[in-house]
């Protein structure tokens, strides 16, 4: 595991919705270095698989992969809170894609993989804007993999469903502006997806 990855790995440490870390192997015999992670439920599996020359820059998913809006709005919601937490760590994730996630059928994700993982810079005013763009470009990356959630949810009918549906639909493209800065924050879509929570969790 390059350093690099260790280290940011580190920085962020555990949290519910990320592949954590329990601490650093040291004293190995032969001076190898890793890390000690915890055990992952074998009920989690790979939302998706990576891009191929064919989709590009896109993940490819299972044809069997269909989402209900409870699950679609679990994973939306714990994967914002998991970069939520990167950010207030000073780490950027850099890799944003569905299969850097597991997940399992009650629709709880986990954010892992921080080999392309990098420290924002220092909050000082100098370099203060050049830390919230980094933020927003990871905040458009979410707002492409929300757009995909979308794609594979099965709930359509019906005045809730419709209703939770297009408030989703709303927050994608928020998170998707061509203006950078006015993108929301992962604060600012934790809070949203939140504040939607009660609906979505409606609908069975």
């Amino acid at each position: 595991m390059p350093r690099s990855e260790m280290a940011a790995s580190i920085a962020v440490g555990l949290h519910p919705n990320v592949v954590g870390v329990l601490g650093e192997i040291s004293h190995h015999p032969n001076g190898t270095m890793g890390l000690a992670m915890p055990l992952i439920a074998p009920d989690f599996i790979n939302l998706a698989q990576p891009p191929s020359l064919d989709s590009c820059t896109r993940d490819i998913y299972s044809q069997e992969t269909v989402l209900s809006l409870r699950e679609l709005h679990g994973l939306a919601y714990g994967i914002a809170q998991a970069v939520t937490h990167l950010h207030a760590c000073g780490v950027l994730h850099g890799d944003l894609y569905a299969h850097n996630m597991l997940y399992n059928a009650d629709g709880y994700g986990l954010l892992g993989d921080f080999g392309a993982a990098s420290f924002l810079p220092a909050s000082d005013a100098e370099d203060a804007d050049i830390s919230k763009a980094l933020q927003l470009i990871e905040v458009r990356a979410f707002g492409i993999f929300l757009g995909e959630l979308l794609a594979l949810c099965s709930d359509s009918a019906g005045e809730a469903a419709q209703g939770a549906r297009s408030k989703l639909m709303v927050l994608q493209q928020r998170c998707t502006e061509a203006d950078v800065f006015a993108r929301p924050l992962f604060a600012d879509v934790v809070h949203a997806l939140n504040f939607h929570m009660d609906v979505a969790s409606s609908i069975s």
